[in-house]
């Protein structure tokens, strides 16, 4: 079998370093943006310190696009923060994902939800430009990441999200539902919407569609 993704998480030791080479520590208050429009890198990041345990992080809501829009001072260069020596009281990532074979069990399994956060036609194999085979997940549902989004790239309302994501998960338990994107980095984005909505985050797969169509499952 074909093992990991596109975007595999790094190791979680070097993980724990390369914070510390940031000027992140344990009680840092961090605020991470991109320059996505969508905040799909940032969402990545956010899980990824969540993960690891940080407890004051959170994401620009717009990026950089909604900094400049609302004349928010910016600057141009380089700046960095003092290292620190990032201390963790846990031995691996914390937030819950799942495994191709978890997948492919939970495939074959109504109790389970799993949701695929990428755009329509690419879910529906009518388009595929990144990955070599094109479809979907055997009973994955499709909500694309960017329906979490208003018209002005802004994340909807708490109210309209926990709604929108009531009807999808037809009271599945966190446990039973699965998100995955193309390689683990927007379907971050939705987990954090969920977040953002005041549900427990439920679990990622990681690989996604990047690994598991590589396999012949």
């Amino acid at each position: 079998a074909a093992g990991g993704g596109r975007h595999p998480l790094p190791d979680f030791s070097v993980f724990i370093k390369t914070l510390g080479k940031l000027g992140i520590d344990s009680d840092s208050d961090v605020v991470i943006y991109d320059d996505k429009n969508g905040a799909n890198a940032a969402a990545r990041f956010w899980w990824m310190l969540k993960a690891v345990g940080q407890k004051n992080v959170r994401v620009l809501n717009g990026g950089l696009q909604f900094a400049e829009t609302e004349d928010y001072p910016v600057e141009s260069g380089d700046y960095s923060y003092p290292e620190t020596n990032y201390t963790s009281q846990i031995e691996g990532w914390q937030l819950p994902q799942v495994d191709l074979d978890k997948v492919k069990s939970a495939s074959e399994n109504p109790d389970f939800l799993i949701v695929d956060v990428r755009e329509s036609q690419r879910y529906q194999g009518i388009t595929e430009p990144i990955d070599l085979v094109a479809g979907h997940i055997p009973n994955a549902e499709n909500f694309p990441f960017s329906d979490n989004l208003d018209e002005n790239g802004l994340f909807k309302s708490p109210e309209i999200l926990n709604q929108n994501y009531k009807e999808l998960f037809q009271n599945k338990k966190p446990e039973n539902i699965i998100f995955h994107c193309g390689s683990g980095v927007t379907a971050c984005h939705s987990l954090l919407a969920l977040d953002y909505a005041g549900f427990e985050i439920p679990n990622l797969y990681v690989g996604s569609w990047s690994e598991w169509s590589r396999n012949e499952i």
